[in-house]
C-alpha cells in the first residue's frame, strides 16, 4: 500500500489535475490511496469568505462566488459536457455550504472556520475522483471525516487514534485506487475539524501508519527537500536523504516542505517518506528514513515570518523564576500561542511566538498586570541547522537582530 499525497500547487489549476493523472500514470497507482489539498489557494479564499460571513456581511457572497466562479472555470476546462455528473456534485457541495450557513447559530469564529474551509478538499478530490474516472483511472472517493476521529479543538484537533486506527482498519479497501481529502477529520459529534494549516501532509502519515504502508511520497513543486527555502535563500542545494530526526528537526523549526506532526507516526513504524517533483516524478528526490549518518553535510536555513517578539521583565527587578515561567506558559497556553523560541536570564524573559488565534492583545493585557512588557511585531525568525560562523555572520548582514540563541547543532536569529 502506498500513499501519495499532492498539494495545493500541483491543483491549482486544470493543467495541474491533468498533470497528477500523468503521474498516477508514469509511476502507478494500484494499491494506492491520493490524499489531496485544496486547489491553489483556495483555503485562503474560503478564509475570506469566513470573515466577510461575521465582520462584512455585504462582502459576503460576493467572496463566496469567487470561490465559486474558480471551481467552474476548472470544471469548464477539464469536462466538456456541463451536463456531466460533476458539475452537479460540485453543486451540492456549495449547496451544502450554504445551508450551514443560513443553519450556523454558533458566534466560535474557529468552529466556524473548521465547517467552511473544509469544502475546499471536498471541492478538489470530488473534481479530480472525476476527471480520473472519465480518463480510465477507476477509482474510489472517501470522505476523510468518516476515517479520521479527533476531539473538538477546531483549526488545530488532535487525533483520537484508537477510534481512527479502528474505522480504517475496518472499512478501508486497500485494493483500489483511493482519493481523499487532506486536512480535514471529525469531531465526536461529526463536525469537521481542521488538523492545522498546511495539514494534509500529517493526514497522508496517519493513513500511512493505520494501513502499515509501504512508504508515503508528497509530491512538490521542488525536487525534494532542500536546505533553504529558494524563495529567500540563493543556491538552495537538495538534500537526497535525511534521518527521521533531522526531519523532525527541520519540520519543528518551520522548513514548510514538511508538515511538523508528519514525521511522527511514520517513525514509529520506519515507513519511509519521499519527496519528489511533481513536475519531474522519475527522478530521486529526498528519502526520509531511518539511520544514523543521514544528517546533512551543509547548513540548513529556515525563515518564519510575521512573528511575534514578547520580552518581559518584572516589575521590581525581582528574579523570574519557576513560578512565573510556569504562569507565563499557563497564558500562552490559555490564549492559544504556539512558541517558537523562548531565553531567559535572572530578570527577563523572552519569547518568540505565533499569534494563529488573533489573541495577542488579550495575552498582552494578562501579562502587563505582572510584569514590564515589550512587543515586537513582525519579526523574522531564521533557524540555521548545523551552522557556521560564516553562515550566520552572512545570515545577520544589514538586519537589525533582538534576539540570539545558540546550541551545539542549532542556531536562532530573530530579527526585524
Amino acid at each position: 500500500m502506498k500513499v501519495f499525497k499532492f498539494g495545493g500547487a500541483s491543483v491549482k489549476d486544470s493543467k495541474g489535475i491533468k498533470n497528477v493523472a500523468n503521474v498516477l500514470q508514469e509511476v502507478g497507482y494500484s494499491n494506492t490511496l491520493v490524499v489531496v489539498s485544496a486547489m491553489g489557494k483556495t483555503t485562503n479564499a474560503m478564509e475570506i469568505v469566513v470573515k466577510n460571513y461575521l465582520e462584512n456581511p455585504s462582502e459576503f457572497q460576493g467572496a463566496l462566488q469567487d470561490v465559486k466562479k474558480f471551481h467552474n472555470e476548472i470544471l469548464i476546462d477539464l469536462f466538456e459536457n456541463e451536463r456531466h455528473p460533476v458539475f452537479g456534485a460540485v453543486k451540492a457541495c456549495f449547496t451544502e455550504l450554504s445551508s450551514f450557513f443560513k443553519i450556523n447559530k454558533s458566534p466560535d469564529y474557529n468552529f466556524i472556520y473548521d465547517q467552511v474551509v473544509g469544502y475546499g478538499e471536498l471541492l478538489s478530490t470530488t473534481i479530480i475522483s472525476f476527471y480520473l474516472h472519465d480518463i480510465g483511472l477507476k477509482n474510489n472517493w472517501l470522505d476523510v471525516r468518516n476515517f479520521i476521529k479527533t476531539d473538538n479543538y477546531y483549526r488545530r484537533a488532535n487525533v483520537d487514534w484508537e477510534k481512527t486506527q479502528y474505522l480504517i482498519s475496518k472499512d478501508f479497501n486497500q485494493n483500489v485506487l483511493n482519493i481523499t481529502q487532506g486536512f480535514l477529520g471529525s469531531d465526536t459529534n461529526n463536525f469537521t475539524t481542521t488538523l492545522g494549516r498546511e495539514g494534509s501532509d500529517y493526514t497522508a502519515a496517519i493513513f500511512a501508519y493505520c494501513l502499515n504502508a509501504t512508504n508515503v511520497t508528497i509530491w512538490k513543486d521542488v525536487p525534494g527537500v532542500l536546505n533553504a527555502d529558494p524563495r529567500y535563500f540563493k543556491n538552495a542545494t537538495l538534500l537526497k536523504q535525511i534521518s527521521y530526526r533531522e526531519a523532525i528537526e527541520l519540520a519543528f523549526y518551520g522548513a514548510s516542505v514538511i508538515h511538523p506532526k508528519t514525521l511522527q507516526p511514520l517513525q514509529r513504524k520506519q515507513i519511509p517518506l519521499y519527496v519528489k517533483s511533481f513536475l519531474n516524478p522519475t527522478e530521486k528526490g529526498t528519502c526520509v528514513s531511518k539511520g544514523k549518518n543521514l544528517e546533512p553535510e551543509i547548513s540548513c536555513f529556515i525563515v518564519k515570518k510575521n512573528q511575534v517578539l514578547i520580552s518581559l521583565s518584572s516589575l521590581d527587578f525581582s528574579y523570574i523564576v519557576e513560578e512565573n515561567i510556569s504562569e507565563i506558559f499557563s497564558l500562552l497556553h490559555l490564549y492559544k500561542m504556539k512558541v517558537d523560541v523562548i531565553q531567559n536570564s535572572a530578570i527577563s524573559f523572552s519569547v518568540c511566538l505565533e499569534d494563529t488565534y488573533n489573541n495577542l492583545e488579550k495575552l498582552l493585557q494578562h501579562l502587563k498586570a505582572k510584569f514590564k512588557v515589550l512587543c515586537h511585531n513582525n519579526v523574522n525568525l531564521y533557524t540555521i541547522r548545523h551552522y557556521t560562523q560564516d553562515a550566520i555572520t552572512e545570515l545577520e548582514k544589514d538586519k537589525a537582530v533582538l534576539l540570539k540563541q545558540l546550541t551545539q547543532e542549532t542556531v536562532q536569529i530573530v530579527t526585524k
